[in-house]
């Protein structure tokens, strides 16, 4: 019996909820922010990105790590840490348009990466 980390694809769907998650995240708040300043004032805390960051980073290491073993192709990985790269890059940036965009750039390439990841063929 295997268990639900061994089970195929199982980390790369996993991953990919947690990027949809991101991406819900990151419109609701400038969605909110536009509408009440005070309120989005809560869900643009740096705090949130760093805890989502710190979440994405090991959970992309393991999932596409595994696939890179499992099926030997470096492309979904290299998608994944591109976008893992453009997400840490856009935390020093200030919040703001490009913040956002940059942060939605970065979640959009990772989750490529992961579909790569679970598409690929062993």
């Amino acid at each position: 019996m295997t268990s639900l980390v061994t089970q195929r694809g199982y980390l790369d769907r996993l991953a990919i909820g947690l990027s949809g998650l991101c991406l819900v995240h990151c419109l609701a708040t400038a969605v909110v922010f536009g509408l009440l300043a005070s309120a989005g004032g809560l869900l643009i805390s740096p705090h949130v990105h760093e805890f989502g960051l710190a979440i994405a980073i090991p959970l992309g290491a393991l999932a596409l790590g595994r696939g890179i073993v499992e099926h030997g192709f470096m492309m979904p990985s290299s998608f994944g840490g591109l976008g893992l790269g453009v997400m840490t890059g856009a935390l020093t940036m200030p919040h703001g348009g490009n913040e956002i965009l940059a942060t939605l750039f970065g979640v959009a390439v990772l989750a490529l990466g992961h579909d790569l990841n679970r598409r690929a063929v062993c």
